[in-house]
């Protein structure tokens, strides 16, 4: 049988190499494939064809496609075979080359995924359409565990409005009876240590029970260097130095999920999806610190890191149909997580620029949720959803002051309720509309040594969508949405126990670049008013063509804020930071995307696939002087360029990837800046197919590597810092065995 799936017109984009040219070429290549288009559908004259009877070929791409045609709210969907095309190790690495998504921190080491470039809480993150466990990280997941991903640019009432940039929906495998089971069997080296992978998917062909197990096991060996430097005129600290960092951390983990369903008679069925993951992290390091003004003044310190996660959950699903137009779902989920970490810097030789230190930190958190949602359907084509939400989350944690952002003595819980209806119709053969609203209350509560601290929000978001198709018969598409979102102060923004510098003990002073942190309980929620438009061609051989524009106006917009003050935790006045409401900001920005097949545009092409996108970014919050007074880790654009290529000649496919933000500088207050240097990706696949089950995949992942660079600085006339870190990375080159049992 001829393998179809690999010609089709879906494929990861990745993301463009060079700075200046890679505007006006990523936007040129979307433009020009549109124009393209046209011409293309000429077909040569066709040969008289003999009747077969119906012959119908589907594949996941183009249902993928279809789901994302269809929905009323604006929808990207992300299926298995997007998913495994590159053959990444986290999924971290498939999400950056998503259409306006960017990821935090130097390439290849993971970081907190964003939309639209907005930072922390910005973006809402689900797993199976429940929010992400405490402490629960996405790239603790491989892409083997993914069924797909969803991308919703606007909030809906169904899944939540705490999602100012978006929201990205992770869907778990789901059993598929007549697949085999996939076995991966993977070895890397980067930096001269080796790592390996394996990752098993059995699928249950059982009666009444179906479903899919999923099992990922790693041992992994990785290499952290960095180099800090700071210049200082604050006094009574180490000024002028810089540090160099360096470490080998060595983790061993093992992550399994399964989906079990069982199917009753009327419409009953019962979905269980277990969760469980375990891993340890132990590295060693060393930093040398030296002063700029006297080499002769030099430190060293040594290094030990041990951590140990845990976490298991479990969700369930039953639902029922109540009637021909009525059907119940009822959706539960518990878990437990455990954290402990043990840090040591022990000062070989000192002359002040480092000290000694023992951090340690431990917490549990629990937590569980019951949700209950009914949908009824109108004899007049509305769709009507109604539902309630439950959500509560306890931690107990136990810690040194100087343990990191999430550090001290603290317990805490927060509980969230939520009511929600929606209502989704279709007007004409040409207008589709959703309309629906959300009321959330949030309380969170938290014991910190004998202090009690309480914040409680409530909020209304009104959501409306539309979707115009200017010509039923024909494949182009226009969405409108008119929203309300929010951003809820986090756990520790509101009830965060003091942490320490932790190379600044409380016996002298420290530095604006590395204050104390404490939180506020007094935060509000930051709110949002926003418009979506967007336009979307779906073309006739596959693939898809869009623009998208949106813009937000926040409120309340929560920021962490650094002055030198009066303490009790010391005789100096020390330096602290802690998050504020400091005014309104507002965001804007396009989205362009194009997925085809290259000899869709020009029939001389080879079949190659194409996938690009280019987003463009601005922001502005009010209340900072100008100018580059942006939202924080919101760059001025994104992109990404890729393709495919299968060799008629050979069982050979080869592709690539390269992902490019640039570099940009944030005005965080007056006194406050902030540098991000610039990230540019290259990442390049060969696979061979030996048979329809077996096959061999190289890919090199960071291909050209290159030093990530970022910068704080504080001046306010009187007193400045910099302090400028350089995080070195390095190529990574992956050998996998994939079998089909």
């Amino acid at each position: 049988m001829r393998d179809i799936s690999s010609h089709s017109p879906f494929f990861s984009a990745p993301n463009p190499v060079v700075p200046l040219p890679l505007r006006s070429t990523a936007a040129a290549a979307i433009l020009v494939a549109a124009s393209g288009f046209v011409s293309a559908q000429t077909a040569s004259p066709a040969p008289v064809a003999t009747d077969l009877g119906q012959v119908e070929i589907r594949g996941n791409r183009n249902n993928d496609t279809e789901v994302r045609r269809e929905s009323t709210a604006s929808k990207i969907v992300i299926g298995r075979e997007e998913i495994e095309k590159q053959g990444d190790a986290t999924l971290g690495e498939v999400l950056k080359r998503l259409p306006g998504v960017t990821v935090q921190g130097a390439p290849g080491r993971g970081g907190a995924i964003r939309m639209r470039g907005l930072g922390g809480g910005y973006t809402q993150i689900l797993l199976d359409g429940e929010r992400m466990p405490p402490g629960f990280s996405v790239d603790s997941l491989t892409p083997e565990q993914v069924e797909r991903i969803e991308i919703l640019r606007a909030p809906t009432a169904e899944t939540g409005a705490r999602a100012i940039a978006g929201t990205i929906n992770i869907v778990l495998r789901e059993g598929q009876k007549a697949n085999p089971d996939d076995l991966k069997l993977t070895g890397s080296t980067e930096h001269g240590h080796g790592s390996s992978q394996l990752n098993w998917v059995h699928n249950l062909n059982t009666q009444p029970l179906s479903g899919t197990f999923t099992l990922s096991a790693m041992d992994s060996h990785r290499a952290d260097e960095s180099a800090t430097e700071i210049h200082s005129t604050v006094p009574f600290v180490p000024v002028d130095q810089v540090r160099l960092s360096e470490s080998v951390g060595h983790r061993q983990g093992v992550h399994a999920n399964a989906r079990l369903q069982w199917k009753g008679e009327q419409g009953k069925s019962l979905t269980l999806t277990p969760f469980l993951i375990y891993s340890e992290y132990a590295a060693q390091g060393r930093i040398d610190a030296r002063r700029l003004t006297s080499a002769a003044i030099t430190d060293t310190a040594l290094t030990d890191n041990q951590s140990r996660y845990a976490a298991a959950r479990l969700n369930g699903q039953w639902a029922q149909r109540l009637a021909a137009d009525d059907r119940l779902e009822v959706r539960f989920g518990l878990g437990q997580s455990k954290y402990d970490q043990h840090i040591t810097q022990s000062v070989v030789s000192t002359t002040g620029l480092l000290s000694g230190a023992v951090d340690e930190q431990r917490f549990t958190d629990r937590s569980t949720s019951l949700n209950g949602k009914w949908t009824r359907v109108l004899e007049n084509g509305h769709q009507l959803v109604t539902g309630l939400e439950h959500e509560g989350v306890r931690r107990v944690e136990e810690a040194s002051a100087g343990s990191g952002d999430d550090s001290g003595n603290l317990k805490a819980r927060t509980a969230r309720w939520a009511a929600y209806t929606q209502d989704e119709f279709k007007i004409n053969p040409n207008w589709s509309a959703y309309a629906g609203v959300r009321y959330e209350s949030i309380l969170t509560e938290g014991q910190v040594s004998e202090d009690l601290k309480r914040n409680k929000s409530q909020v209304w978001t009104p959501l409306l969508h539309a979707l115009w198709k200017p010509d039923p018969a024909k494949r182009d598409q226009v969405r409108m949405s008119l929203t309300r979102s929010y951003k809820t102060p986090t756990l520790y923004n509101l009830v965060a126990p003091l942490r320490y510098s932790r190379d600044y003990p409380v016996s002298g002073g420290n530095v604006p670049t590395q204050p104390d942190r404490g939180g506020n309980a007094d935060l509000r929620p930051e709110l949002a008013s926003g418009i979506d438009i967007g336009f979307e061609r779906y073309l006739e051989g596959g693939g898809v063509l869009s623009a998208n524009l949106f813009h937000r106006n926040i409120q309340d917009l929560i920021r962490y804020q650094t002055s030198l003050r009066s303490v009790s935790w010391s005789n100096q006045p020390r330096w602290v930071s802690t998050p504020q409401n400091v005014g309104d900001a507002v965001t804007q920005g396009i989205e362009l995307e194009a997925k085809f097949r290259l000899n869709q545009a020009w029939a001389e092409a080879w079949p190659v696939d194409i996938r690009s996108n280019i987003s463009f970014f601005r922001s502005k919050v009010k209340e900072v002087p100008g100018p580059d007074n942006r939202l924080d880790q919101q760059p001025s654009m994104t992109a990404n360029l890729g393709a495919d290529y299968r060799l008629r000649s050979s069982p050979l496919t080869l592709g690539g990837n390269v992902n490019w933000n640039p570099d940009y500088d944030t005005q965080r207050s007056q006194e406050q800046r902030s540098y991000q240097g610039i990230k540019r990706v290259v990442d390049v696949y060969g696979l061979w197919r030996f048979s329809a089950a077996t096959a061999l995949r190289l890919t090199v992942s960071n291909l050209i590597p290159r030093d990530y660079q970022t910068a704080t600085t504080f001046s306010n006339g009187t007193l400045s810092e910099t302090a400028k870190t350089t995080d070195r990375n390095w190529r990574n080159i992956q050998l996998r065995l994939e079998i089909k049992i």
